[in-house]
């Protein structure tokens, strides 16, 4: 249990640093981006005007606050100490709505949309993978090379085709939006029932896409453990099939872990493509617009919740392996 404390203390250290490193990238590299966001917006709010010293006040004004007329390393330490009491600061192109105001309101639709997507696709791939492994047959020389031949599409590509098919040919789905225009968000059956129906292409798109690689990866850990030496002692020990095979998929699924744990903890921007393409109302499509308006709080946000999702899916991935995988185990112990 000692040498557990000291393997995950020194992981615990290595993410802080991580953590530290990626915050610094975080404020930095979105004013990086060539342009002035502030001129945009006082072009637009000043459109008509002739006064030129009107112009500068109002532009003066806003410089000072998006506390853009201070040197970058105190708008870094601004940008710590209200992150510290939960303020990521004022939207630049959806001025004057806050950043956190704006993530809450997108958040959920992502979640909603990618977390039963990749769980869904992460279960039928594995499932595909070890059967193709195992049995073969039908699995291995037909479905797996029609979900293979899928997933080689990319995600965008995907989904126009499914928008072309289901919304334009055969008129059965919506081709966009995450709720009919006509709606106002409510409680009720009907705008339930128009959220599923918008729902189908945007989920179906990333599943199909995702069993694939999902079926290819478990395919190959399963063939490599089918074919260990272990394997081989276990047969001629007289082991039963339905054993070997517990202890086959044990250890072919633990790379599949890995991959389940990045993809939910890269899920608040891995639909970026999907929900351009479908104008779904989620995270990804306000990080696109975001970039699009050169806004900085907004991207930061977006990035910031991307970062940290990775790094806390990474640690859980950490907990669970120093807790299972017997190799770390006997490295704790050498």
């Amino acid at each position: 249990m000692k040498s557990y404390r000291r393997y995950m203390t020194s992981k615990m250290v290595w993410y802080i640093l991580t953590f530290v490193v990626a915050l610094f990238l975080n404020f930095l590299l979105p004013r990086l981006i060539p342009g002035n966001p502030v001129s945009t917006i006082v072009s637009k709010i000043t459109s008509g005007m002739a006064d030129t010293n009107s112009i500068k006040r109002v532009y003066e004004t806003f410089e000072k606050e998006f506390g853009l007329n201070k040197p970058i390393w105190e708008q870094f330490l601004i940008y710590v100490s209200n992150l510290l009491h939960g303020n990521m600061g004022t939207s630049f192109g959806q001025y004057p709505r806050k950043v956190t105001d704006i993530l809450a309101s997108s958040i959920m639709w992502t979640i909603g949309l990618q977390l039963p997507a990749i769980i869904v696709s992460w279960i039928l791939g594995n499932v595909l993978g070890v059967l193709a492994a195992y049995i073969k047959k039908g699995f291995d020389k037909v479905l797996f090379p029609v979900f293979l031949f899928i997933s080689c599409i990319p995600s965008f590509g995907f989904a126009i085709v499914l928008v072309w098919l289901f919304a334009v040919v055969l008129k059965i789905a919506p081709a966009s939006g995450g709720y009919a225009f006509d709606m106002i968000p409510s409680p009720t059956i009907s705008f339930f029932l128009s959220v599923v129906q918008h729902y189908q292409l945007p989920f179906w798109s990333i599943v199909l896409v995702g069993i694939g690689g999902q079926s290819l990866g478990m395919r190959e850990m399963s063939i490599y453990e089918l074919n260990a030496d272990y394997v081989k002692y276990c047969r001629l020990l007289g082991l039963k099939d339905s054993k070997i095979v517990r202890y086959v998929f044990r250890n072919a699924v633990l790379p599949q872990i890995t991959g389940l744990a990045l993809s939910l903890g890269t899920m608040v921007g891995g639909a970026l493509i999907t929900e351009i393409v479908f104008s779904y109302p989620g995270l990804g499509s306000v990080l696109f617009n975001a970039i699009a308006a050169q806004d900085f709080p907004l991207i930061s946000g977006c990035t910031l919740l991307i970062t940290t999702g990775v790094l806390i899916a990474n640690f859980v991935i950490d907990i669970v392996y120093g807790l299972i995988d017997p190799r770390i185990k006997v490295a704790q112990q050498e």
